[in-house]
């Protein structure tokens, strides 16, 4: 596929997606003028996972670093959006995989990692043991002229955002000059895709009504094991795959269980994506490569 890359936004195993550009070319990110960069989400790697829809469960991980750790150019940044691990009951064996986890992205060529949690991770003790490892669950960092916000939709077992969060977003929001580009990590989506499944945040509306008085806005979030796009007024809002093993469509079948392992296409729902990406018409076109690709397999 012939790739624009202003325009682009890569995706891979676990949801890498590469950009070098999110907004439209007169935005502060346009190829050219200062602030042109690229950076790197992963999400659900559910480290730890013991079921038959992955029987390479301790390998996707490292392929995907491998993968990363060849891409050129090399991205800015790394963010993990959510379910670093999978759930346990036992809180020595979740430290343990955290601990796993953090030693493996060590092995990332970039150094500039951003951890957030999902809710396999902090849902149990209220993000206490992700605290320990990689830190606070919310908070807000800039890069070449955009804003960066990392939302905790999970720590809460009821899946809020909570009130004294959404007043930290208001503020953070006020305090960014106006016409800043705005980019949004979160575990859940914002919107309600499915709430039968989960798939929703309480409180979410309340978040995106906040974002919504902001000119430029994108959304990356994970949760939902499979690509998908939607548009909330004007923020466009992009999930990213999982690492671990896929999930059905939003009411597709009875219960929202994984999707079986397929030998004859093995990775399937897992591997690299690229779009090439028209933000201005939310149009994406799609093509799909074997998550092997590169990593040695």
């Amino acid at each position: 596929m012939d790739l624009v890359r202003r325009q682009l936004l890569r995706s891979a195993c676990g949801g890498l997606v590469y950009a070098s550009a999110l907004f439209p070319a007169s935005r502060a990110l346009a190829r050219g003028a200062a602030g042109d960069f690229n950076f790197v989400q992963l999400s659900d790697l559910h480290w730890g996972y013991p079921g038959p829809e992955n029987p390479d469960a301790r390998g996707t991980l490292p392929k995907a670093i491998a993968e990363v750790n060849a891409l050129d150019p090399a991205p800015d940044f790394i963010v993990f959006t959510g379910d670093l691990t999978h759930t346990t009951d036992d809180p020595v064996e979740r430290r343990k995989r955290l601990r796993e986890v953090q030693a493996m992205t060590k092995d990332l060529k970039v150094k500039d990692l951003r951890f957030m949690p999902g809710e396999h991770d902090a849902s149990l003790d209220k993000g206490r043991a992700f605290g320990e490892f990689f830190g606070p669950a919310h908070y807000a960092f800039d890069h070449e002229g955009v804003h960066f916000v990392t939302l905790d939709n999970v720590s809460d077992p009821a899946a809020r955002l909570g009130e004294a969060q959404l007043g930290w977003l208001a503020d953070d929001l006020h305090a960014q000059p106006a016409g800043t580009p705005i980019v949004v990590f979160t575990h859940r989506p914002l919107f309600d895709l499915y709430p039968q499944w989960d798939w929703a945040t309480r409180d979410g509306q309340q978040a995106i009504d906040l974002l919504a008085t902001r000119p430029d806005v994108v959304v990356f979030y994970g949760h939902i094991h499979q690509e998908h796009h939607r548009m909330t007024g004007a923020i466009a809002h992009h999930s990213a795959k999982s690492l671990m093993f896929a999930l059905p469509a939003p009411a597709s079948q009875p219960k929202r269980t994984p999707l079986p392992w397929d030998p004859a296409q093995p990775y399937k729902g897992l591997g690299w994506r690229e779009i090439e990406a028209l933000p201005a018409q939310a149009r994406y076109a799609i093509t799909e490569v074997p998550v092997q690709k590169g990593a040695g397999t």
